[in-house]
């Protein structure tokens, strides 16, 4: 039995009527009951009789009903499911990025999306630069966000926007009285910053150049959170992104680079993979999230 056929089928037992049944699907009188005789052809035996003008089940019917009727159920609710899936009412995103917009950008946007999408699972990932590039290119992410712009094979790249890197300093350092960090003010300090070998290191050499002045971190980090603890401990301050909320902790204190340095935050999606409503929808939540992140976190900055 097919499943128009059972849902015909399952219709009629309901209502006991072909005008009933007709009008609950939305079909005419003669289209329902040429989709009963075809059901009826296809299953060897009767499903109704007429009785008086009536249609009366068959044993048959009786005994194939209670089954139907559970089948006629799942397909209803596949259909609802794959309509709220179509507009983006439920299933599954999947969100990789780096540690400093997972822990700034994503819980924005995840707020906006959640109240608007109260069904729909979340699955936020962290994970280094390189890992989530693989995640989009692999589809065990369909969002990525990266704080590197660079062009890669395979992935669609868009720019959202730009994140100052800020000097960290421990509360009663001296360097907490300026209004702003030079580089000049750094090289007696012990530097706690990205190596050489990523975008931020190689964009803080160049800065740092253009002042005259040597950067050459004495603690080398890869994702800026790592360097909270040895700001707050004493070990020295930290030239990293102002992305992060580094005012939500406490004995730390947030100044200016005098020569602005910016780095790219980027979305990443797989050219090859269409984003689903829902993911289409968190995509623009990510992008009003890193708008409103990096007003902010400029307001604090200047």
């Amino acid at each position: 039995m097919q499943a128009r056929q059972l849902e015909v089928f399952c219709m009629l037992m309901r209502c006991g009527t072909v005008t009933g049944a007709a009008a609950m699907l939305n079909i005419s009188q003669p289209a329902l009951s040429q989709i009963l005789l075809h059901a009826e052809d296809q299953i060897g035996f009767k499903l109704f009789n007429r009785v008086r003008g009536k249609l009366v089940a068959t044993r048959e019917a009786e005994e194939l009903y209670p089954e139907c009727e559970r089948i006629f159920a799942e397909l209803s609710a596949l259909r609802r499911r794959t309509t709220d899936m179509r507009y983006g009412r439920t299933g599954l995103i999947r969100v990789a990025a780096s540690a400093p917009p997972a822990m700034s950008i994503v819980p924005k946007a995840l707020l906006s999306f959640r109240s608007a999408h109260p069904d729909i699972v979340v699955r936020s990932l962290i994970a280094p630069l390189v890992n989530v590039v693989d995640m989009i290119r692999d589809g065990d992410a369909m969002l990525g966000i990266v704080m590197n712009n660079m062009a890669r094979p395979g992935i669609e790249v868009e720019t959202l926007g730009h994140a100052e890197l800020v000097c960290i300093i421990p509360e009663g350092h001296r360097l907490a009285e300026h209004d702003e960090i030079s580089f000049a003010d750094l090289q007696s300090e012990t530097l706690i910053s990205y190596r050489a070998g990523t975008l931020p290191g190689r964009l803080l050499l160049s800065a740092a150049a253009a002042e005259k002045q040597m950067f050459n971190p004495a603690i080398e980090i890869d994702i800026s959170i790592t360097a909270l603890p040895f700001v707050r401990d004493g070990f020295g301050v930290a030239v990293v992104d102002g992305l992060l909320p580094w005012e939500q902790f406490p004995g730390l204190v947030r100044r200016p680079l005098r020569h602005r340095t910016m780095v790219p935050i980027a979305l990443l999606t797989n050219r090859d993979r269409p984003l689903t409503g829902s993911h289409l929808a968190m995509r623009d939540n990510i992008r009003e999230a890193c708008a409103a992140v990096l007003r902010n976190a400029d307001d604090l900055g200047h």
